[in-house]
């Protein structure tokens, strides 16, 4: 599976983005999505996730810190998933990369649950 993430830029404090990843290959290899972020000099740490099934919002998962903040959806039709991100703060900077892959529940918020890996797009909020 390929994945192309999008919609990264450059924003002031207060305002959003809508980040994109587009699934490509073999879909049916994966069952979830996911994006995490990493900034500089800190580890990549999970933001979302969200399985291709269940119902027409999916079954959707969040870091405690993003729960509230940030929403991820999926059109599988377009085999895209999307994280809106409103309200952005200058800690939110940081490169967002998505994943896919098959984790179990256990695996779902780690990197090691993921086999597949977009490039990152920048995400940069000033104050």
């Amino acid at each position: 599976v390929q994945l192309q993430a999008s919609g990264g830029g450059l924003v002031q404090a207060g305002g959003s983005l809508r980040l994109s990843c587009a699934a490509s290959g073999s879909i049916s290899s994966i069952n979830a999505m996911a994006w995490f972020r990493q900034a500089p000099g800190k580890e990549r740490e999970f933001v979302s996730s969200i399985r291709w099934s269940g119902g027409s919002s999916g079954n959707a998962y969040y870091a405690d810190s993003m729960k509230g903040r940030f929403t991820i959806s999926r059109d599988r039709a377009k085999n895209t998933v999307y994280l809106q991100m409103p309200s952005l703060r200058p800690e939110d900077t940081a490169v967002y990369y998505c994943a896919g892959g098959r984790p179990i529940l256990s695996t779902l918020r780690t990197a090691g649950g993921y086999t597949n890996w977009g490039q990152g797009t920048q995400v940069t909020v000033s104050s």
